[in-house]
C-alpha cells in the first residue's frame, strides 16, 4: 500500500526556551539566567523561520502558530514583532489563524498584553498551576494568585476573547479540597478553555530529588484520580466540555493548534530543542542555546531540503505502520473525537480493525474504549475512550506500541 500523499504542514511551533527560574519540576528544555542570549537567538529563530519557508516547494499558510517554553512572554513585544513579521514575509498566514503565547503570570504588563495583541496574537495561556501560595511554592513558581487574577483582568482588557489557565494536580501533600479550590478560583476567572494535568515527576528535577530523598511525599495516584473525575464533573456543570484528557474549553475554543498533534498532522518546530513532522519525516533541533544560534548564523545562504535546517540534529522516517499506530495512539486521546473510522481509512486506504482488530476488541472488553455512534445513522463512526479509559488512558495506548 503507498504511503498517504504529501499535506502542507498548516501549524508551526515556535520554542523561547528561556525562564527567570527554573520551575522544580520542569523537565523541558528550558534555561534559567541566560537573558543576554535572547536577541541573538531571536535572530537565529528567524534565520531557521526564513530558511525552512524558502526551501518549502510551495508558499505555505500557516493556520496556527504557538510560542511555547519555557517563558515565551519573556520577550519584548518588539522581539514578537521580529518573529512574526518574518514568519509573514516567509508564510501565508489565514484570515483567523489562531496565534498563542504562553506567559507566566507576573511577567505581564497592561502594556505588554495590549501591544501582544495588537501584533496578532489572539489566544494566551497563562501557567495558573495552583491558587495555593505554599503549593506555588513548593513547586517553584514565583507568582501568586492576585497576579494570575490581575493578568487575566489586563488580558481581557487588552482584548483577548480567548485565554487558557493551566493547573497541575496529584502534587506532594495536595488535598483534595485544596485541589477543588484552585478549580474553583481558575473557573471564576471565566477562561475560554482549561489545561489540567498531573504531576509527573521526574527523577532528576530539584522536585524529584526532593520526593527521593524523603523530603516530601511522593504523589498518591488513587488521590489523582479522585481529583481528575472531580474536576471533570465540576468542569462539565459549568460549560465546559472535555474534548482531550487534560483539556476542556467552552464550545469553539478547543486548541486548534493541539489538536493539529493529536489528530497525527504535520507540523512545523523552529528553535532550539524544537521538535517537527513533516512528510513522513519526525525531526529534532539541537538542544543548547549557543549551539542553536551558532549553526544558524554559520549556515549562511545554504539551503536544506524542507523541512530540514542547519540546527536539524536528529531525523527519522516514520513507516506506515508506525504512524497508524501513531494515529491510534494520539487519537484515543481525543475525548469526544476519538480515531475517525473515515480519515483513518481515508489516509491508510484500510480499516483500523483490520489492522488492529485483536487490540480494539481487547480494549472494548476491558470496557476502555466504545465505538462512537452518528446519531442519524448508528453506524459505527469512532473508536474513542470510555470513562473508565481516560483514567487509564496509558494501559489502552501500550496497546497499539507493540501492535
Amino acid at each position: 500500500m503507498p504511503s498517504a500523499p504529501f499535506v502542507n504542514p498548516s501549524s508551526a511551533y515556535l520554542h523561547i526556551p528561556f525562564c527567570r527560574r527554573r520551575c522544580a519540576y520542569c523537565d523541558f528544555n528550558t534555561y534559567a539566567g541566560r537573558e543576554a542570549l535572547i536577541s541573538s537567538y531571536i535572530a537565529a529563530l528567524c534565520r531557521e523561520i526564513e530558511t525552512v519557508g524558502q526551501a518549502a516547494p510551495v508558499r505555505l499558510t500557516l493556520h496556527t502558530i504557538y510560542f511555547g517554553g519555557g517563558t515565551p512572554s519573556l520577550l519584548s513585544p518588539s522581539q514578537c514583532e521580529r518573529i512574526l513579521t518574518t514568519l509573514r514575509q516567509h508564510y501565508a498566514l489565514a484570515e483567523e489563524t489562531e496565534i498563542t503565547l504562553e506567559a507566566n503570570p507576573g511577567t505581564l504588563s497592561r502594556a505588554v498584553l495590549a501591544a501582544l495583541h495588537h501584533l496578532g496574537i489572539n489566544r494566551l495561556s497563562l501557567g495558573m498551576q495552583s491558587a495555593h501560595t505554599a503549593e506555588l511554592e513548593r513547586l517553584g513558581r514565583t507568582h501568586t494568585l492576585a497576579e494570575v487574577v490581575e493578568s487575566v483582568r489586563w488580558a481581557r482588557e487588552a482584548g483577548f476573547h480567548n485565554l487558557n489557565l493551566d493547573l497541575i494536580y496529584g502534587l506532594p501533600q495536595q488535598s483534595l479540597t485544596q485541589w477543588q479550590t484552585t478549580v474553583q478560583q481558575a473557573v471564576a476567572l471565566a477562561p475560554e478553555h482549561l489545561s489540567l494535568y498531573a504531576l509527573t515527576v521526574e527523577p532528576h528535577t530539584p522536585l524529584g530529588r526532593q520526593i527521593e530523598r524523603g523530603l516530601l511525599p511522593p504523589p498518591d495516584p488513587d488521590l489523582a484520580a479522585t481529583m481528575y473525575e472531580w474536576a471533570s464533573d465540576y468542569l462539565e456543570r459549568h460549560g465546559y466540555a472535555q474534548y482531550e484528557i487534560s483539556n476542556w474549553s467552552r464550545p469553539g475554543f478547543a486548541c486548534r493548534h493541539n489538536l493539529t498533534y493529536w489528530r497525527d498532522q504535520p507540523y512545523l518546530g523552529f528553535g532550539a530543542g524544537a521538535h517537527g513532522y513533516v512528510n513522513r519525516y519526525r525531526y529534532m533541533n539541537v538542544l543548547r542555546i549557543p549551539a542553536y544560534i551558532q549553526r544558524l548564523s554559520e549556515s549562511g545562504q545554504k539551503t536544506l531540503p524542507f523541512p530540514f535546517s542547519a540546527a536539524t540534529v536528529r531525523r527519522s522516517t516514520v513507516s506506515r505502520h508506525t504512524a497508524m499506530q501513531e494515529t491510534m495512539m494520539l487519537g484515543l486521546r481525543l475525548t469526544g473525537e476519538g480515531v475517525v473510522e473515515d480519515a483513518f481509512r481515508q489516509r491508510f486506504g484500510v480499516t483500523m480493525s483490520r489492522i488492529f482488530g485483536a487490540e480494539i476488541e481487547e480494549l472494548l472488553r476491558l470496557g476502555l474504549v466504545e465505538w462512537a455512534q452518528d446519531e442519524k445513522t448508528g453506524y459505527r463512526r469512532a473508536l474513542r475512550l470510555t470513562r473508565r479509559g481516560r483514567l487509564l488512558g496509558n494501559q489502552a495506548f501500550l496497546r497499539f506500541v507493540n501492535a
